[in-house]
């Protein structure tokens, strides 16, 4: 069919031209395999030119920071920031301090952002933006430094009506307080640019546990559909952030058992449930190794990665009934997602962005395990953040039950359009379908009304 072939013709343009940016590809590979009856459907969009235009960002900056570490010497690090689309609502996406970020990781990041934000049914864009700086090892003096001197020059670009960055891995309040009190320094505006501020300041309540909640209400939407639930079932959780500390404490709340979380370092599994409490002290409080745990819980046990068979993630060996990869990308692949399967794991509820690769994915929708792709089911960070952009807006501040309210109806939105969808184009239950077709047609169709920009 043509339109087939304009989909394939424009992913093999930007496997050739892009090749090095593998991560980039892979987010735009899974997007595009859910279109074929979409772009069969409306032709509009190949005569639009809409798949060479949304895989393009609108801008790409790249800069220098240099910054002063504690011993005087200057420190240079790369910047990024990539505002890929404006089509719905101003730039919006997160910022990520991490020695693996480049402009692969950014690009993917920014071009998920775009749809995830359209599934929320706010008015955002989609960007994403960060640094290869790594904040472990640094002290607060050369963390707020290198802070400063990333606004510096990312201030030009940003602004509560035009772009406001969120945080991300490596970029917690700490680092938005930094960067916000450049910012302000150099505009001398007080406004809503950044979100995950401060509470004092112009923070939300709920947008720490929002991702992590989202996540679990988006599961319970699914389960809901076919008359399940969480009481008493295993759940195996990787990451130690805010997102997996998070996913743990709604899973508890809903009367599930969380049984597993990670670092870089390793992995823990409580099998009488993780001590909450003790990762949060440890996580949140002394940030310190995740190998630590043991000392408050001498009955779980610790295995470094260093033990890790080769090419695998030991948290998802862990019998479950639902696993939720909360970490990093690509860190749940094929022979993870079988054994996961042969456990018994009935539902992957992605916290983390792209967690999945694509082969993984594949088998997931061909072994009836319900999947909840990461566009649906981590948009609550995001949607929270906005909803902290329309409190700094109007000067108001909601209390955690009214945010907390309007995120769970905000991820029943989502799946209740990524559902329909995926009935309306005749694959009933295939999440990763609808929240694609339903994301991309809302953004498309404003890039058609709003002309050749």
């Amino acid at each position: 069919m043509a339109q087939e072939h304009y989909q394939n013709r424009i992913l093999q343009a930007i496997g050739a031209n892009f090749s090095e940016q593998k991560e980039f590809c892979q987010a735009v590979s899974e997007v595009f395999s859910s279109l074929d009856l979409l772009l069969e459907k409306e032709s509009k969009y190949e005569r639009y030119s809409i798949l060479e235009r949304i895989t393009v960002p609108e801008r790409q900056i790249l800069f220098r920071v240099t910054w002063i570490d504690d011993e005087g010497k200057i420190r240079t690090n790369m910047g990024y920031r990539v505002q890929f689309s404006s089509s719905i609502g101003p730039y919006k996406g997160g910022l990520r301090f991490h020695p693996s970020v480049n402009l692969s990781i950014i690009k993917f990041l920014g071009f998920e952002q775009i749809f995830k934000n359209s599934l929320t049914g706010l008015s955002i864009g989609g960007a994403k933006g960060g640094s290869n700086f790594d904040p472990k090892g640094k002290s607060e003096g050369e963390i707020m430094r290198f802070c400063q001197a990333f606004m510096s020059e990312l201030f030009k670009h940003v602004g509560a009506t035009k772009d406001v960055p969120a945080g991300d891995i490596g970029v917690g309040g700490r680092e938005i307080g930094y960067m916000f009190g450049k910012y302000k320094q150099l505009t001398n505006q007080y406004e809503g640019v950044l979100t995950g501020k401060g509470l004092d300041w112009g923070g939300s309540l709920a947008r720490t546990e929002a991702t992590g909640y989202g996540s679990v209400y988006f599961a319970e939407n699914i389960l809901d559909k076919y008359s399940l639930g969480f009481e008493g079932k295993v759940c195996s959780v990787s990451g130690a952030g805010n997102v997996a500390i998070y996913t743990i404490e709604k899973l508890y709340q809903i009367g599930a058992l969380p049984v597993t979380c990670s670092d870089s370092g390793g992995m823990v599994c409580d099998k009488e449930g993780i001590d909450l409490q003790a990762l949060k002290e440890i996580k949140e409080v002394k940030k310190i190794s995740l190998s630590e745990y043991v000392k408050y819980r001498p009955n779980a046990t610790y295995t470094p990665v260093k033990d890790y068979p080769r090419g695998r993630n030991l948290v998802w060996n862990i019998p479950c009934f639902a696993a939720f990869p909360s970490a990093t990308q690509n860190e749940l692949n094929l022979e993870d997602i079988k054994v996961l399967h042969k456990n018994g794991c009935k539902l992957v509820t992605e916290g983390a962005n792209m967690p999945s690769t694509l082969d993984a994915i594949s088998y997931m929708l061909e072994n009836n395990i319900f999947y909840a792709p990461a566009k649906a089911a981590n948009a609550g960070g995001v949607a929270t953040s906005q909803l902290e952009m329309s409190q700094n807006a109007s000067m108001t501040s909601w209390s955690f039950d009214e945010v907390d309210k309007k995120l769970k109806g905000i991820m029943k939105h989502i799946f209740d359009l990524s559902y329909e969808t995926s009935k309306e184009f005749k694959d009933e239950g295939n999440l990763m379908l609808g929240a694609n077709i339903a994301g991309f047609r809302k953004v498309a169709d404003a890039m058609i009304e709003q002309g050749a920009v």
